[in-house]
């Protein structure tokens, strides 16, 4: 019971790790639709620009404001739609001075123009609403607004919402196919108070209520769950990294109560993670936007160029590593994991969440190239076997598409080993380097889909990896290597959902001395020394696999 409780805890631990992991928002089958599904409501216009200008009262946990949509037409409309949960009250829609006409269903409104807007034309219309947003049961993982206190006493407030959506507490295209080209992000606070948004700040504004408005730009294309805000009383330095591109600046952003540990903590980690990453998967995306470390009143996100940290200044996951290895405990997780996911997730973006593996896999394979830069390349593939101990093989790792869901929790650990798997396939580091580079500058600043991602990789590996991707994403179980040696004959083959699954894999009759076989889903033989027995043949732990005696 012991053995089985550790298994467990370390599965929900893993599944609860990674501050992306998304809570049960689907409201029926029809709002899912609407919320997941690419419209002519949705696709007749693109997004350009955001200026979201929102008055947050803590005391009332309310928000109330305005978001302005600039779009270009790509058909002719006269009816669109936007998204923002019901609980939020639209009090009118703007469209050239006028109010125009909407109605709701579920979280999506439905705005209605006095006549056609135009292919190819660009044009804007401004929400205002109020009302108060859902506030998070269990932040990040079940999404809303975050109203704490800290240590001192002072409101310690912000968001998490991805999954959960944007549109639970501003009104915006709720669709990640669909990124803003840049943002100005106006909050206003209590002017006792300090606010953090992503992108770069270009002034305050003292209002005459006692608030204070905070106007952050956002330069570069940014997903809307990225979108956030950061209230506290924080304490504030500046450094800078000599990247690939230039200067990087790096703001820290700390509760005034916890600057003195936040220092050196964050010092640790944070060059290294950026000399590692830009190393292995090309230059910080966001070099005119820089990079912030903000301290937030839940886990972590990764919002762009303003990640949230809540590890408290501890090595590991909360003080635990989730390897079972040692090595995670040498680096703080929420620094590194959601700093990755500024290349994968933020840079790289799924269009649908069902393809969330793309940014939970590659982000979690990211740990162990950190623990391969910081370590070793041995201690980096020891991290990255450890975590397999998390996976459950439950339920395909791609969900169902146009409905707003995820696949499983796999995605994170599961992903990071297929990827790992595919690196022994390459089996040239340099080359496996040079595709994850390549894929963060074919899809710079880029929507995708699971099928551009394996288009790339296959193409500049030069691999056959179709069915190899599609038994490990598309089906629950993972390639089962069946064996068995009669008569100094090895006999092998792979049991499998995906038929004619041919990938190559390394085993072994003697300890420390692989070699590369190429089973398929039928019997192969080979003619083995007669002394040999089944307890001699091992596959090598750098692939994910299963193996089974026959």
């Amino acid at each position: 019971m012991k053995k089985l409780f550790i298994l467990f805890a370390l599965a929900l631990c893993l599944g609860n790790a990674n501050a992306q992991m998304l809570g049960k928002n689907q409201v029926n089958a029809r709002a899912d639709t609407l919320r997941g599904t690419l419209t002519p409501l949705r696709t007749c216009y693109d997004i350009n620009y955001y200026h979201l200008d929102v008055k947050i009262d803590i005391d009332q946990k309310s928000v109330a404001g305005s978001n302005e949509f600039a779009f270009t037409a790509t058909q002719d409309f006269t009816k669109l739609q936007f998204d923002l949960f019901s609980n939020l009250k639209v009090e009118k829609v703007l469209y050239k001075g006028k109010e125009m006409p909407f109605t709701r269903e579920y979280n999506a409104v439905f705005v209605t123009f006095p006549k056609a807007v135009k292919k190819g034309s660009k044009d804007r219309f401004t929400v205002f609403y109020s009302g108060n947003p859902v506030v998070a049961k269990n932040a990040p993982w079940d999404g809303g607004f975050i109203f704490k206190k800290d240590a001192a006493g002072h409101p310690f407030v912000s968001v998490a919402c991805q999954g959960l959506g944007a549109s639970v507490w501003w009104p915006n295209k709720d669709h990640q196919s669909d990124e803003v080209d840049s943002m100005l992000i106006s909050i206003n606070v209590p002017k006792t108070l300090q606010e953090i948004s992503n992108g770069r700040l270009r002034n305050t504004v003292d209002q005459p209520d006692g608030y204070k408005q905070y106007n952050w730009f956002v330069s570069n294309p940014i997903n809307n769950y990225d979108v956030t805000f950061y209230i506290g009383k924080y304490a504030h330095w500046k450094d800078n990294y000599a990247g690939e591109n230039g200067n990087l600046s790096i703001d820290y952003w700390a509760l005034q109560v916890d600057s003195a540990k936040a220092r050196p903590h964050w010092d640790a980690d944070v060059k290294p993670m950026l000399k590692c990453f830009e190393y292995w998967f090309g230059p910080y995306p966001w070099y005119k936007d820089g990079y912030k470390l903000v301290q937030a009143p839940h886990l972590g996100m990764e919002h762009q160029s303003a990640v949230a940290y809540g590890n408290q200044f501890r090595e590991g996951y909360l003080g635990r590593d989730l390897s079972g290895t040692g090595h995670g405990l040498k680096w703080d997780f929420i620094t590194i994991h959601e700093s990755g996911h500024e290349w994968f997730g933020n840079n790289i973006t799924s269009k649908d969440i069902a393809d969330m593996w793309i940014h939970e896999g590659f982000t979690n394979y990211s740990e162990t190239l950190f623990t391969e830069c910081t370590d070793s390349k041995k201690a980096g593939s020891e991290y990255v076997i450890g975590i397999r101990d998390g996976i459950k093989n439950d339920i395909p790792i791609i969900g169902p598409y146009g409905v707003n869901k995820e696949g499983s929790g796999d995605m994170y650990a599961k992903g990071a080993n297929l990827i790992h798997t595919i690196r022994q396939l390459i089996n040239d580091d340099e080359k496996f380097r040079q595709i994850l580079r390549g894929l963060n500058k074919t899809f710079y600043h880029k929507t995708v889909t699971t099928a551009d991602i394996e288009n790339d990789i296959a193409k500049q590996s030069g691999l056959k990896l179709d069915k190899v991707f599609d038994q490990y994403l598309r089906h629950a179980n993972i390639p089962v290597l069946a064996y068995k040696i009669n008569d100094g004959v090895l006999s092998y083959r792979w049991i499998t959902d995906v038929k004619g699954f041919d990938m190559p894999v390394k085993v072994t009759l003697k300890a420390g001395e692989y070699t590369l076989i190429k089973p398929t889903n039928e019997w192969k033989t080979i003619k083995v020394d007669p002394g040999i027995t089944t307890d001699n043949f091992k596959s090598d732990p750098q692939f994910y696999i299963k193996t089974r005696k026959d």
